[in-house]
């Protein structure tokens, strides 16, 4: 199993990222946020990899990080979806915001991914519901405490919200709708709001 190519990117095109290493070209199947954070071609990178072995291709998929790919391996051990849709999902959405998603069980956010129909997106809440719950080691999972060393905005509006006495059910379809790079305390305020026009 190859775990992570580290060397020179020499070519990129769409989902895909090619990394030099001895000499030898890893063309790596990646997303579109894997490739935002790429530098430009000859600039060194690191990808962590997965290799996909089926019957009709060999496949090398490459992430920024390790979330990314526990995402990935996560998202492809659902029945019916492939590492092409896997792809397009996480190139829509951060590891963390597809968490939420899932954890809120909002089907309806992952049927506007392209390749994310109303019955796969079902699917793939259902399935990954109860992994994302357990917190087992190397799931992606969201911080409990506010301000956490580590956590995302997302992670800490939502900590924050539970705090205030808001059951996770109720306030996390209102929090991943809001808009991606806002602070934690413009996520609060602007889900309070939201659930106010509600109440």
């Amino acid at each position: 199993m190859i775990y992570s190519v580290t060397g020179k990117l020499i070519h990129t095109g769409p989902s895909l990222a090619v990394v030099e290493c001895g000499g030898i070209g890893y063309a790596c199947r990646t997303t579109a946020t894997t490739l935002a954070t790429l530098g430009g071609i000859g600039s060194e990178v690191q990808l962590y990899t997965h290799l996909s072995v089926r019957e009709d291709a060999v496949e090398l998929f490459g992430f920024a990080d390790r979330e990314e790919l526990n995402c990935f391996l996560m998202l492809i051990t659902v029945s019916g979806i492939g590492p092409k849709v896997a792809l397009s999902v996480l190139s829509d959405l951060t590891p963390s915001r597809f968490a939420l998603l899932v954890a809120s069980g909002d089907s309806s956010a992952l049927t506007k991914i392209r390749g994310v129909g109303k019955r796969s997106a079902e699917r793939i809440v259902v399935d990954l519901k109860d992994k994302l719950a357990k917190n087992d080691p190397g799931i992606l999972s969201v911080p409990a405490v506010p301000g956490a060393v580590g956590a995302d905005p997302l992670s800490e509006a939502l900590a924050a919200l539970l705090v205030l006495g808001y059951r996770q059910e109720e306030v996390m379809p209102v929090l991943v709708k809001q808009e991606e790079g806002a602070s934690a305390e413009e996520l609060i305020r602007l889900t309070l709001r939201e659930m106010g026009k509600h109440s």
